[in-house]
Parts: structure tokens; C-alpha cells; sequence
């Protein structure tokens, strides 16, 4: 099994899974690979280093971060907090798939209870909803979250 280091056009880190490079090569031309935050599909492997178990070896130490290194460390930060604000907006709200622009209108104009909502909507039904003062936001949810994991 090999664990490759996967990057997508929009910059997102991710690691994948594969049996062999020619299983990678194989799936990513294919198109089978996706970004797990943007599910941006043109994905490309990233350099490396090989990991070495050498009985009686030791981790080397790893000295302290200057604050340079802080910086290069937020964008992972930043995805790790996003998803975890995806999952939680997915396990708080209720799922009324292509239904979303009408239920947004019964739940403003009272004729539903009110309560948290995601779905899918046309641009168009978006900036109809925002026409008639109903606040809506789009939020891209990775492939991954939307179901089981294989």
C-alpha cells in the first residue's frame, strides 16, 4: 500500500491511498481522484520522503518552529477548520435536497416551522431568495461528506 502526498489545483493538501503508482496513475486518469474540499478533480502527487523503519533508530529531533513556519502552516489549518464547520453544519441541519429555495420561502414566510436547512438551489433561485429579504449563503460540501467513504 502506498500513501502519496496529493495536492489539487486550488492548493488543498490530501494524502490517498494506492495499491501501486501505476493504481494512482490509472484512477487520476480516469478522473476517479477528487479534492476532498473543493472536489476539484485535476489532482497531482507531491514529492515524498520515504519512510525508513530501521530497528533501534530513533525519530531525529524536531527543532522548535520559528514564526516563519507558522505561516506555512495555516492553510492546513485553515482546511482542518473548514471541514470540521462543514461536518457540523451537515449533522445540524436538515437536508431538503433541490426543495431548498421553496422550503426557505415557507419557513420566512411562516407557513413551516422554523429550523436549519441545506439544500440545492439554481443561482437564480438564490438571488431570488435574497430579492425577497431571505438570507441564504452557498457552501460548497465535499463529495466526501456527502456519503459513505470507500
Amino acid at each position: 500500500m502506498k500513501v502519496l502526498n496529493l495536492r489539487c489545483q486550488n492548493g488543498h493538501g490530501f494524502e490517498g491511498w494506492f495499491a501501486s503508482d501505476d493504481d494512482f496513475m490509472a484512477q487520476n486518469g480516469r478522473g476517479l481522484i477528487e479534492c476532498p474540499v473543493c472536489n476539484d478533480r485535476l489532482v497531482t502527487r507531491m514529492p515524498s520522503a520515504p519512510r525508513l523503519n530501521l530497528s533501534g533508530a530513533r525519530e531525529p529531533a524536531v527543532p522548535a518552529a520559528k514564526p516563519e513556519a507558522v505561516h506555512d502552516m495555516m492553510p492546513d489549518t485553515v482546511q482542518a477548520g473548514w471541514l470540521a464547520a462543514v461536518r457540523q453544519l451537515l449533522a445540524n441541519t436538515e437536508d431538503v435536497g433541490p426543495r431548498f429555495a421553496e422550503e426557505a420561502r415557507r419557513i420566512h414566510y411562516g407557513e413551516t416551522p422554523e429550523r436549519a436547512i441545506r439544500g440545492a438551489a439554481t443561482p437564480q433561485e438564490r438571488e431570488a431568495l435574497q430579492d425577497e429579504g431571505i438570507e441564504v449563503m452557498s457552501i460548497p460540501v465535499p463529495q466526501a461528506l456527502k456519503g459513505p467513504v470507500q
